[in-house]
């Protein structure tokens, strides 16, 4: 069956292509006026010559090409401006330098940037609070897994076009942001909702921020920004919600099983060895071995704190720990085990959680050496330190997701990996069992409890009956 192919408005049939390309079609028109592509009593541009229907038409209520509809009925018809206010969002950029009779060629730039990083921001927001709301559930099936990952894949997508997209307003000079620059005051990007907002649901508290002018954040939004972002400060952060979920994972203790004893065996082995081969190296130095020594005994100080709950928990009182004890287990048990089947997928997520941090961090840094170049170290539009003020932000305080950066810490090698107990190896590896064996039933396996949960519905929490 012979199928139409559209170039530029122009239909050959397939395997007829012209050699030379056709003319090129008319401008468009600066009134947003449809494209005429066809005749009322022509098909779609874009749909095939056979049977099948135009897949923009079954999407929508008309072609968004702006083919004419048959009968010319064209009340119904989406058409591609008016779906994405075309109209509405290019007359927002509106050059405050234009007011004074001077308008700035780069103030077009540095609105259309910052206009643009609003609406990733907002795309930020959409996959942050769905990730965070399957997350907070007291039951997480299986494939909400993969979506979670997805969309937090996507989040570090877009961060890096965010990044990116410093370079483009780099482009203008110190002199050309001096053109505009003092139309700007009081305004400042420290009063950007949306990033605030981001913040705050990736789980950064008020208390971890850096004082801006020794007031407090909400100071320096309007009354009704200042109510929106308090009321996203007491909702379920995505820390928050992580934590839950990790609470949940099985093999900390497992029947017979106690990993974290295993495991600690195994680091107090380690431990003993490394002492070994710094007392019995001939080769150092007094020097250089009581520094050796200095340096192992901060290893043992750090790996002894994970293993006193009181301890870790003193840390945490005083904010150098974000997560609970028992959920820093559970990542670092993921974090160990990251090869067994089930915990592929939770040890991806928790690697994408430390990307989300790493590219905010690269933003925040790509955003202070910018100010630096274009401003130096003069104050900054909204009376803030300006470059100082920036700098202080590109640190460990600013990362929601620090202690899973710091579980690199507290690996081990494989090799000293406690053996796992064929039981616990077994579900691991999504070991199936039958109820009941028509085999040999003599050796078939006693189906589990229906009252005692397995371990995977452990890992996702309790499925409600």
């Amino acid at each position: 069956k012979a199928r139409s192919q559209c170039l530029g408005g122009w239909r050959f049939p397939a395997g007829l292509l012209p050699l030379t390309p056709p003319p090129p079609p008319p401008p468009l028109s600066l009134h947003f006026s449809p494209p005429v592509m066809s005749t009322d009593n022509e098909e779609c541009p874009v749909q095939s010559t056979g049977d099948e229907e135009c897949p923009v038409k079954s999407r929508f209520a008309g072609c968004p090409m702006g083919a004419a509809s048959k009968g010319g009925d064209k009340s119904n018809e989406v058409y591609y401006g008016t779906y994405l206010a075309l109209p509405e969002l290019l007359q927002l950029q509106r050059p405050l330098s234009r007011n004074d009779g001077k308008p700035a060629h780069e103030e077009m730039l540095f609105i259309i940037t910052h206009q643009t990083y609003e609406l990733w921001f907002k795309q930020i927001l959409h996959e942050v609070k769905t990730v965070t709301d399957m997350l907070n559930q007291d039951y997480v099936e299986e494939s909400c897994l993969s979506v979670i990952n997805n969309r937090l894949h996507r989040v570090v997508e877009i961060q890096r076009v965010l990044v990116d997209q410093i370079r483009i307003l780099e482009t203008m000079t110190p002199h050309d942001f001096l053109d505009f620059r003092d139309a700007l005051n009081p305004a400042s990007g420290f009063q950007s909702v949306q990033f605030r907002e981001l913040e705050a649901r990736l789980g950064l508290s008020n208390a971890e921020r850096v004082m801006y002018q020794s007031r407090q954040l909400f100071s320096y939004f309007s009354e009704e920004d200042a109510h929106y972002l308090a009321q996203v400060a007491q909702e379920p952060s995505l820390l928050s919600a992580l934590g839950r979920w990790l609470e949940r994972t099985p093999f900390l203790q497992f029947e017979e099983y106690d990993f974290w004893s295993e495991y600690k065996g195994a680091v107090d082995e380690m431990l003993e060895e490394e002492m070994g081969r710094i007392t019995g190296n001939p080769y150092l130095m007094d020097e250089s071995r009581d520094a050796h020594m200095a340096q192992h005994n901060k290893t043992k100080e750090s790996f002894a704190m994970i293993f006193d709950e009181e301890k870790y928990n003193a840390l945490r009182a005083k904010g150098q720990r974000r997560l609970s004890y028992k959920a820093m287990q559970a990542a670092l048990l993921i974090f160990l085990y990251r090869d067994q089947p089930m915990f592929q997928a939770p040890y991806a997520l928790l690697t994408l959680l430390t990307d989300v941090d790493e590219f905010l961090t690269t933003w925040r840094y790509r955003h202070t050496m910018m100010v630096q170049r274009m401003i130096g170290v003069k104050l900054g539009t909204g009376g803030s330190a300006g470059y100082y003020y920036l700098k202080s932000t590109v640190s460990d305080r600013y990362k929601v997701f620090v202690d899973i950066f710091n579980l690199s810490t507290y690996l081990i090698p494989r090799k000293k990996l406690p053996k796992l107990p064929p039981a616990v190896g077994r579900q691991m590896a999504f070991y199936y069992q039958h109820a009941q064996s028509t085999i040999n039933p003599a050796t078939s396996a006693t189906p589990p409890s229906p009252d005692k949960p397995t371990a995977a519905s452990q890992f996702h929490g309790n499925k409600p009956q």
